[in-house]
């Protein structure tokens, strides 16, 4: 990647939202640079292992020139390892920010030349949550409007092949 800061936009992507999306398009705009880091953490349960949830983002953002690559360190380790400057975190709600001043704060700790920038979510995607896409698809509930086209038969099938796996 060429000239500029490098951003990483870091999440579990359980699987990737419109939110999501929404949020890295809108990154990309402000950073030339910017790395997708798929978090992988063991004592996390995933619906999605860490090649598919790679493989629905890279498929969703095809058209454009971003990165895609999972991670199992902390995030500021990550960092340093790509020489990464900056940590891009999206806030939906006030029990959002919480959370992410304290885990800026705590981060800029750790590594004081890493920054972070927070997007705010927009409108439509505020309540979104990859956790609540799951549940509704779940209970058979239509997220069509909440993740990429490419994402929704994935999540449908993959969540059906959990429910049998739970009656069987």
């Amino acid at each position: 990647m060429s000239g500029g800061k490098l951003a990483v936009y870091a999440g579990s992507f359980d699987p990737i939202t419109n939110g999501h999306v929404d949020l890295i398009r809108r990154a990309r705009c402000a950073f030339e640079n910017l790395i997708i880091g798929v978090a992988v953490n063991p004592r996390k349960k995933y619906l999605f292992t860490p090649e598919e949830r790679i493989g629905m983002i890279r498929e969703t953002l095809a058209d454009t020139r971003i990165r895609v690559e999972a991670f199992s360190d902390l995030l500021i380790h990550y960092l340093m390892k790509i020489n990464a400057n900056v940590i891009i975190r999206g806030l939906r709600a006030v029990t959002d920010f919480d959370y992410e001043f304290q885990m800026a704060l705590t981060n800029h700790k750790l590594a004081p030349n890493i920054e972070t920038f927070f997007l705010m979510a927009s409108e439509p995607h505020v309540y979104l949550s990859s956790s609540m896409v799951k549940e509704i698809v779940y209970f058979n509930g239509d997220v069509s409007s909440m993740v990429p086209p490419n994402v929704l038969e994935v999540l449908r099938s993959k969540v059906d092949q959990v429910k049998k796996e739970h009656i069987g």
